[in-house]
């Protein structure tokens, strides 16, 4: 077998990773050393249990009521019943009992799902949340509230199982089973996830009577109104459960290799669909009873494999699995205990768990990414390679984008819940048309602008991400410059009322560059590890969305729908002022872009080659990357969070007119203009008078590229 060195995560078919590198544990030895191996495994099976109790026992002291312990005490020694014993009793059995045993339910179902996934993929970043399948169960519950018909547990269970299983699937198949490596499965996961909440996201927006309070519900929470669901779930998590560790054997053998684990006899494609589908069968299943927690199933098997260093035999999968889903227990237990003791009160119950689950797993997920191993110059060369392009061909591209951006300048005057004529906007510019026109050419003039300035600076923020990280499939979105600028942005327009454009577009870009340094400083390490940063940034991202669900579920609930077309990327209530930002940005950006856009070429080499150049690499790779931190922040202040587009843009910008950068550069940026001008257009039109935010539109354009894009390089990087 070959294993990696301590503290590398392995990317080869057949190595293990270095967090599982011990699943298949040293036969058990005979005599008094089996005694005393089964005494530690009973203990640590032991120390985690007092946990959980400690942990349930703080848990039911916790709520809006005012019953503490020793009223609990009293109930269970029994006596005389009295009013107050009956009222605590009602209080146990309606709110803090369910609440407990869904905690329970969900985190050893999530904690289990994640040690089998994670198995099966030979990939500690494996879990229900990397792999889509938290958020393949949500699109699904999501969709049938929609519809209005209310559905029976088991078939509201049976649809989150397919939905999950459609989208993990999906994101195995792009990642090659995990054998593509951590970055590989992180970005797939993450596409398909983004995919996926944009479209519950539609839902949301334009069905809010139907999905009422499923917003909240999306980020993970086990707040219960009785015990019925959780003992509709415990069967199949039982099943789900007995299934895994009926399958624990194999999984020994299977972390010995393919190939290895086949001599041995184990057929190895059906061990991994089994496997599958029992994980996805209790992620399933912990969704439907209490939306998607996030992180659980990452965090819960890191954990024991941490302390199975210490503690020979955890690795071994009949302990492992279980005991992974002890730790889920532990997780969801401690985040709801810290959750309620920041926030008590109705805060307690508003804000989800999965909230604090999320932030946690983002850290780990940030942990696990920094000890990824350096790939080396050779690996770490991904930039995309096109055919050269002529500068006539790039004259002509350049020229057709201009047009095409006329055009959907002018639908974006036409179009929308009135239609105009151009002959409208020819006297509304010489200011001679009425005022009903004008009213209507008022607002979507800056919407328009708005809308082609964002998608401008997105491009190429985009174009100059994907050179200096040498990956096509990296985007500001993917290092958290997008998610920190939105938090920013929310935080300080529901914190301080009234705020002006000025104020919001200061917090976003300190919010976006704050994200950054963040990002840059863990990601660098004796140097700059693309795969590192982009890892890095997708955990940062995760960590700060939690943190912008946080802000706007306290501060502002009865205002979801205006947060929830915030965060979507919408123009909607632009006027010229929100511009000033993105037009500064460009102003300032441009110029720097274009005037390293030699260096830009050279790094997108290799790491080598600008070295032996003289460019001094840091320097130019932190002044680059902040720049384009700087362009997402003031895009986000103009159009809100939109997705997507810097990949699209630079991508397909590459494709027409070659890599050199300074034609692709006013390519990606036409490119990007255009794409968020007609998502917008078309957003602001197909149902009108209501409307799709752009960021949606771009996202449910975007994310089909990008597994194209993933799909297209699977068989050139096997």
């Amino acid at each position: 077998m070959s294993t990696s060195a301590p503290g590398e995560l392995s990317t080869a078919r057949n190595e293990v990773p270095d967090d599982a590198s011990g699943l298949l544990a040293p036969p058990v030895p005979p005599g008094r050393s089996r005694v005393r191996f089964r005494l530690t495994v009973a203990s640590a099976f032991v120390v985690a249990i007092l946990v959980v109790l400690v942990l349930a026992a703080i848990h039911l002291t916790q709520g809006t009521a005012d019953v503490g312990l020793g009223d609990l005490l009293r109930l269970v020694v029994g006596g005389e019943a009295g009013d107050t014993d009956r009222t605590v009793a009602a209080v146990l059995v309606a709110s803090r009992l369910p609440r407990l045993l869904a905690g329970l339910l969900v985190g050893v179902s999530l904690g289990a799902a994640g040690a089998a996934l994670q198995s099966v993929a030979r990939n500690p970043l494996a879990s229900p949340d990397t792999l889509a399948v938290n958020a393949g169960a949500y699109v699904a519950v999501v969709g049938a509230a929609v519809i209005g018909v209310t559905l029976p547990f088991y078939l509201s269970g049976t649809l989150a199982l397919v939905g999950g299983l459609a989208a993990s699937g999906l994101v195995l198949v792009l990642a090659r089973g995990g054998a593509a490596g951590p970055t590989r499965l992180i970005l797939a996961g993450s596409a398909i996830t983004l995919a996926l909440h944009s479209l519950t996201t539609v839902l949301l927006v334009l069905f809010q009577q139907e999905t009422m309070g499923l917003f909240a519900w999306g980020s993970g929470s086990i707040v219960q109104s009785g015990t019925s669901q959780v003992a509709l779930a415990a069967p199949l998590v039982v099943v789900g459960l007995g299934g895994l560790i009926l399958v624990a054997h194999r999984l020994d053998l299977l972390a010995l290799g393919d190939d290895t684990a086949t001599v041995l006899g184990i057929d190895v494609r059906a061990t991994r669909v089994v496997t599958i589908l029992l994980a996805v069968l209790l992620s399933a299943t912990a969704v439907t009873v209490a939306g998607p927690v996030g992180f659980v199933g990452l965090c819960a098997p890191v954990i024991v494999r941490l302390v199975a260093r210490k503690v020979p035999g955890l690795n071994r999968h009949r302990v492992l699995i279980p005991l992974s889903g002890i730790a889920g227990v532990i997780v969801i237990l401690g985040a709801d205990v810290l959750l309620r003791l920041v926030l008590p009160g109705t805060y307690g119950v508003a804000v989800p768990t999965g909230v604090i689950t999320t932030v946690f797993g983002a850290a780990t997920l940030v942990w696990l990414a920094r000890r990824l191993k350096d790939s080396g110059p050779a690996a770490g060369t991904r930039a995309a390679h096109v055919r050269p392009r002529t500068a006539r061909r790039t004259l002509v591209v350049t020229a057709v984008l201009v047009a095409l951006l006329v055009a959907a300048t002018i639908a974006a005057l036409l179009l929308g819940d009135r239609l105009l004529l151009t002959g409208d906007v020819l006297n509304w510019a010489a200011d001679r048309a009425g005022k009903q026109v004008s009213f209507v050419l008022d607002q979507r003039f800056p919407r328009a602008l708005a809308a082609i300035l964002a998608g401008a600076a997105l491009g190429l923020a985009g174009t100059v991400v994907q050179a200096v990280c040498r990956n096509p499939l990296a985007e500001p979105g993917l290092l958290g410059v997008t998610a920190g600028a939105g938090l920013g942005a929310v935080a300080v327009v529901l914190l301080v009322p009234g705020v002006g454009i000025m104020g919001m577009s200061a917090a976003a870009v300190v919010g976006a560059l704050g994200t950054f340094a963040i990002v840059y400083r863990l990601a660098y390490r004796g140097g700059l590890s693309s795969d590192r940063l982009v890892l890095i940034g997708i955990g940062m991202s995760a960590g700060a969305t939690a943190l912008t669900t946080l802000v706007i579920v306290v501060v502002a609930p009865w205002n979801l729908n205006l947060a929830l077309t915030w965060l979507s990327g919408s123009t909607y209530g632009r006027t010229l002022e929100h511009v000033v930002p993105v037009v500064l940005a460009l102003l300032v950006v441009v110029p720097v872009a274009v005037l390293h856009r030699r260096e830009m070429d050279v790094l997108a080499l290799d790491e080598d080659t600008p070295r032996v150049l003289g460019l001094r690499l840091d320097r130019t790779r932190l002044l680059l990357l902040g720049a384009s931190a700087v362009l997402t922040a003031a895009a986000v202040c103009a159009v809100g969070v939109v997705g997507f587009v810097g990949l699209v843009a630079p991508h397909a910008a590459r494709a027409l007119v070659g890599s050199r950068n300074g034609r692709v550069i006013p390519v990606s940026m036409l490119l990007g203009a255009v794409l968020v001008s007609v998502a917008d257009t078309v957003g602001r039109t197909v149902i009108a008078p209501a409307q799709i935010p752009a960021g949606l539109t771009t996202a449910l354009i975007g994310a089909p590229y990008f597994v194209w894009l993933l799909w297209r390089s699977r068989g050139r990087e096997a």
